[in-house]
């Protein structure tokens, strides 16, 4: 149901379950399933036991506004400290759970939390099931037994995008120009793609060939929005957290000789070397007031991915007392790997130059427990599932070395995550 900032009284309740170590995806019913996977572990859950809808910011609005996120903490605040919960397992994803997706930019429409009625969770060997209802009553120890077949995509028609191949090059073309002209370091530049299906898709299908096919990633499905991020915006446990920079990119080699000689270029390039240290600055700036100790590599490593390779830099800090993940959240979004540089500049190009909406496409998107441990990642290889209806997103970071068919080349190799995972094996 939809609420209002004063949530109701929830009962929650976690109980151990058996591992089968199946995959979490089978244990979703068809509809709507809220899920966050990576290496086999992580949570998935179904049913709205509550659920917050948070409203755009008027046009005009200033674009790093974050109204959405001190909105969405205070709503999670009431709701904990009306909660009776009872947990039995006491691990980071146990308890009342709240799922969450923001939108790019603070005038879309989409932002959402979500508590569902039945969450299945797995870490570190142990599987617990937690339910969640607005009056105490007896909670199960079982789950469900509600499976329906996992149904194929069918044929897919794709439609055209909101820019032509063409009119995105000279997109780029024209941002290299302002970059070059001093008005800003860097901008990422997104495209769309639009798939349509015969029938409704089925979201565990996508869910569970994401998740196959990148383990590494974290695979996810948050009110509508599906895919499989390599960027973990943060982690937190306690008073530590994590985080993952990615920028620049290079695809897969055709053998294992050029996948190497990609990975040299991508090493040794100015051009991805300046990409990735504006994003590393963001963050640095943006967590200096949150935290207590903060750590950064000097330079950054290659990260593999199935499809593409990045630049990448694990970080590491302390949270400052009294800061909550949603504090950083709010803090570190838009990030110059999906913004840009400085970012109300980027943020402003951007609006007047991709030709879409982004909704929640490089938006947060992740979950937070009543303990405050969280995992955040940023909502890229994706799409926006409505019915039959697919909506793909894709981007790269643009600065001034950039050429405009190597970028668009890029954009190919990251929608290739999606299309793939809507095509049947047997299309």
């Amino acid at each position: 149901m939809n609420c209002a900032l004063t949530p109701p009284k929830l009962a929650v309740r976690t109980v151990e379950l058996r591992d089968r170590a199946e995959s979490l995806v089978h244990h979703l019913p068809a509809g709507a399933p809220l899920a966050w996977l990576s290496e086999g572990e992580g949570v998935v859950g179904w049913g709205e036991a509550v659920r917050l809808d948070l409203s755009p910011q008027p046009q005009g609005t200033s674009p790093v506004d974050t109204t959405r996120f001190s909105e969405a903490a205070r709503w999670i605040d009431d709701l904990v400290a009306r909660a009776s919960v009872t947990d039995e397992v006491g691990l980071p994803g146990t308890g009342l759970v709240t799922f969450g997706t923001f939108t790019f930019a603070p005038t879309s429409h989409g932002s959402a939390l979500v508590v569902p009625q039945v969450l299945v969770g797995r870490r570190d060997g142990r599987t617990w099931l937690t339910t969640v209802t607005d009056t105490p009553c007896t909670h199960p120890r079982e789950l469900p037994h509600h499976r329906s077949p996992i149904r194929p995509i069918g044929p897919i028609t794709w439609q055209e995008s909101s820019l032509t191949a063409r009119e995105w090059k000279e997109a780029v073309s024209d941002t290299i120009a302002h970059i070059r002209g001093g008005e800003l370091e860097k901008a990422v530049l997104a495209r769309d793609a639009v798939a349509r299906a015969e029938d409704p898709i089925d979201v565990r299908v996508l869910l569970e060939r994401l998740r196959r096919r990148f383990p590494s990633c974290f695979t996810f499905s948050v009110d509508g929005m599906v895919g499989a991020t390599p960027e973990l915006l943060l982690r937190r446990e306690g008073d530590r957290m994590t985080s993952l920079v990615l920028a620049g990119t290079r695809p897969r080699g055709q053998d294992h000789e050029h996948d190497r000689a990609l990975g040299e270029d991508l090493l040794a390039s100015a051009k991805d070397d300046q990409e990735h240290h504006l994003a590393v600055d963001s963050l640095r700036v943006a967590l200096g007031p949150l935290v207590e100790e903060l750590d950064i590599p000097r330079a950054p490593e290659l990260l593999r991915l199935a499809n593409v390779q990045h630049l990448a830099t694990h970080v590491g800090a302390r949270f400052a007392e009294g800061v909550s993940a949603l504090d950083a959240v709010a803090a570190l979004h838009p990030t110059a790997a999906v913004g840009g540089t400085p970012t109300e500049a980027a943020m402003r190009l951007i609006a007047g130059t991709e030709g879409m909406d982004r909704g929640g496409y490089a938006g947060p998107v992740g979950w937070i427990d009543g303990d405050g441990n969280a995992e955040w990642g940023i909502a890229l290889r994706c799409a926006r599932v409505e019915g039959a209806r697919a909506h793909l997103f894709a981007g790269g970071g643009i600065v001034a070395g950039s050429d405009p068919e190597a970028e668009l080349a890029e954009t190919e190799s990251k929608f290739r995550v999606i299309r793939e995972a809507l095509t049947d094996p047997d299309a």
